[in-house]
């Protein structure tokens, strides 16, 4: 489905397989992308919606950071689909405002997620399964007990506790991105009570998650992955298993259209 008016990428995007078993992240530093003339290409690449979205920003870094985002989106779908223009994508909202894949576009079940944080954007895809990506700055400066007691739940905010001076913030950062990852799969926000799950990080092996009663979902559902992608920024991803079998991760630096 190509909307009309549609300007084709100058740049050809490779086509990339994509299994039932993967998840593939593509990340983008804005601060790396920084050509008017591929600034350009991608403000062509967004619908009206997205450009109004984009001009209602005050501050230009919030400019870039959402014009990047949906050149990211656009173009790694295009990816899967080369037959599709990254323009001619459709979205929709659901939930709780997130967008997903108008249907009748492609026969494949493309499932993606995307998040941003200062310096850094990702987009994560995969096939049908739910998926949730987060990306956070580690800001050393921010007050984050308050943010802790409010969100975590007794079991995180006794590890936390636990944890010398030099490692709390990391550790506060794991599991903030790690429950935003999820709330993100679920597609129901903060609806969902934060303290009504918790994360288990000082285990061998996998990352293991565990339920309040009251919230009603079984841990052997969902994977997680915890990743420092650069020395500023944590990134999380829940991604919901099928037939109990975990999916690979792989992880990709990108600057839409040009690699």
């Amino acid at each position: 489905m190509h909307e009309r008016g549609v300007r084709k990428s100058e740049a050809r995007i490779s086509s990339v397989e994509l299994r039932p078993d993967e998840v593939h992240i593509y990340l983008v530093e804005p601060a790396e992308v920084r050509d008017p003339s591929l600034l350009s290409e991608y403000h062509a690449l967004m619908n009206d919606a997205e450009r109004r979205k984009h001009d209602r920003y005050r501050f230009e870094r919030n400019r870039r950071g959402c014009l990047l985002t949906r050149a990211l989106v656009r173009t790694t779908l295009s990816r899967y689909c080369p037959e599709i223009e990254p323009a001619a994508w459709q979205f929709e909202e659901v939930g709780n405002g997130r967008p997903e894949l108008a249907p009748g576009q492609t026969p494949l079940p493309l499932r993606f997620n995307v998040s941003r944080t200062e310096g850094l954007i990702a987009c994560a895809v995969t096939m049908q399964r739910a998926i949730g990506v987060d990306v956070e700055f580690i800001d050393q400066r921010r007050e984050t007990s308050g943010i802790a007691e409010r969100c975590f739940a007794e079991l995180e905010l006794r590890a936390l506790d636990a944890q010398s001076a030099d490692r709390q913030c990391a550790r506060f950062y794991s599991y903030w991105t790690l429950k935003e990852s999820y709330i993100k799969a679920r597609g129901f926000g903060l609806t969902i009570p934060l303290q009504q799950f918790a994360f288990h990080l000082d285990e061998s092996g996998p990352i293991r998650i565990s339920f309040d009663s009251r919230l009603a979902d079984d841990p052997t559902n969902w994977q997680f992955t915890l990743e420092q992608p650069t020395p500023r920024h944590m990134l999380a991803l829940a991604l919901a298993r099928h037939n109990r079998s975990d999916a690979s991760v792989r992880i990709s630096t990108v600057v839409p259209l040009r690699s």
